[in-house]
């Protein structure tokens, strides 16, 4: 899963849709997963950050990761056509 090319996001956590013209902003954390998903990184790579840098177990993780996926999906930010 990874987010799509033409989507900006700032250093202060503002995220842009040019396609939707949508705009949101996410926290500290939020930033460094679509970081890491930019770069193509796997479920494990990212919990493997995320757990060593934030005071967050793995199961809690997991959770609040998927949670953030189903939004940046609902907010149609993710590029999916690689899972059909």
């Amino acid at each position: 899963m990874r987010l799509k090319k033409n989507i900006a996001v700032s250093d202060t956590g503002f995220v842009f849709n040019p396609t939707t013209g949508d705009s949101f902003s996410i926290n500290q954390v939020g930033q460094e997963i679509i970081r890491l998903l930019k770069e193509e990184k796997s479920v494990e790579e990212v919990k493997s950050n995320i757990t060593s840098v934030y005071e967050i177990d793995a199961s809690s993780f997991e959770k609040y990761y998927f949670d953030f996926l189903s939004m940046l999906r609902q907010f149609e930010l993710l590029d999916e056509e690689d899972e059909h």
